[in-house]
């Protein structure tokens, strides 16, 4: 007998949302959640779950044994918020200076939605599977703790498929994905240029170290278009340019920051020490020196290409090929998903969830302090985590 999943969550739509508006007004930054991981655990309390707590974090590794022998699947969501002051006017908004503003609470309450809905098919469950509440994916990063200690081991078997889903802005209740590269890299760098100060009216006396910055800001650009193939592209955006403490004072140093977002392997390795071979040449070029942090953060999210034409096909049987597409392209945003990924095969997806009375056009993005998202697609959430993990399983 098939299994309605679609009908199951809808079912449990109410408590989900409830759970997620709750984890809406307590929002906790990085990898220490203790308000949340007791909302998780009171949620998840009763259900025939094999919990551990992270040691090093605030995780949850939840493990679900079905009733029939069979591998494991991984099912993640994250749990952490940003550091924002939210402004979207909700009557359950959060207060205290953090907020959801990337849908992590939605993330949460659908996986536990996930947890009920297989735990009440335990005795059919061909397999394992192992649910992932992860903290500080907006950084620190919390996927590597949880990898470190013990996550893909927590079933006793590794996972043979991985799967997650991020909301996001769009038409509400669409479903996207794509095989092969998903989410680029974030790298971070900073660069600080080192010279000697001196008076403004006399600039031939100082070592002055904020030309050399200010051309860097602009040379790294032609560093991404003169040196990286346009079809595997590098973002390189400068966000902080630090100097000087008055108008007539030529400073010591002058410090520059970017965000670099990279499509490939190939491209992270190669732009650490191009950006650096840059930075100092500018520098000796002006007579300073050139300090370079480069720093690669998280690596580029790159889908399965059977996990994500398996996961394609599957959530267009259930919720209708209309509501699935295939994405054009990657995104240049990141995820720490991508460790688990490195790992396991698997596939990353979104979930549109604009409400509908807001234009798609103007409406806000991830990361916005006037974000809405609409919950009502919590039911649809859960329901497509636990019918991936449950048709990955029968697949052996």
């Amino acid at each position: 007998m098939a299994i309605d999943f679609p009908a199951e969550g809808a079912a449990l739509l109410p408590d989900l949302v409830e759970l997620r508006r709750t984890l809406h007004q307590i929002p906790e930054l990085g990898n220490e959640l203790p308000l949340t991981q007791s909302e998780v655990l009171s949620a998840l309390d009763g259900l025939p779950l094999e919990i551990t707590l992270g040691r090093s974090v605030s995780s949850i590794t939840a493990v679900l044994r079905g009733g029939k022998p069979g591998p494991v699947v991984l099912l993640r969501g994250d749990m952490d918020a940003l550091p924002l002051h939210e402004e979207s006017g909700e009557e359950f908004a959060s207060a205290n200076g953090r907020m959801h503003a990337c849908g992590h609470d939605l993330h949460t309450a659908g996986l536990v939605g996930a947890a009920r809905l297989l735990a009440a098919q335990r005795d059919e469950l061909p397999g394992s599977v192992v649910f992932m509440f992860q903290p500080g994916e907006e950084s620190p990063g919390g996927a590597q703790p949880m990898i470190a200690e013990g996550l893909l081991d927590a079933a006793g078997d590794r996972p043979i498929a991985a799967y997650g889903i991020h909301v996001g802005p769009g038409p509400l209740g669409e479903f996207a994905t794509r095989p092969g590269t998903m989410l680029a890299g974030v790298n971070d760098l900073h660069v600080v240029f080192r010279g000697v100060g001196g008076h403004g009216s006399a600039p031939h006396l100082a070592q002055d170290p904020v030309p050399a910055a200010l051309e860097f800001g602009t040379a790294i650009q032609s560093l991404v278009t003169r040196r990286f193939s346009v079809f595997d592209p590098v973002v390189a955006t400068v966000t902080q340019l630090q100097a000087g403490t008055a108008v007539n004072i030529i400073p010591d140093t002058a410090t520059v920051g970017a965000t670099v977002r990279t499509l490939s392997k190939d491209s992270t390795a190669r732009f650490g020490p191009l950006v650096t071979e840059l930075a100092e040449g500018i520098a000796a070029a002006h007579g300073v020196s050139a300090e370079v942090d480069w720093v690669e953060h998280y690596p580029v999210t790159v889908n399965d290409d059977a996990e994500a034409d398996f996961a394609l096909r599957t959530l267009s049987a259930e919720f209708g090929a209309a509501r699935v597409i295939t994405a054009p392209d990657p995104l240049m945003g990141s995820e720490d998903f991508s460790f688990v990924l490195e790992e396991v095969p698997g596939c990353f997806l979104f979930l549109r969830c604009t409400p509908a009375d807001t234009d798609l056009e103007t409406a806000p993005n991830n990361h916005s302090a006037h974000i809405r998202f609409d919950d009502s697609v919590l039911g649809d959430q859960a329901a497509a985590l636990a019918q991936l993990a449950y048709e990955r399983l029968r697949a052996g």
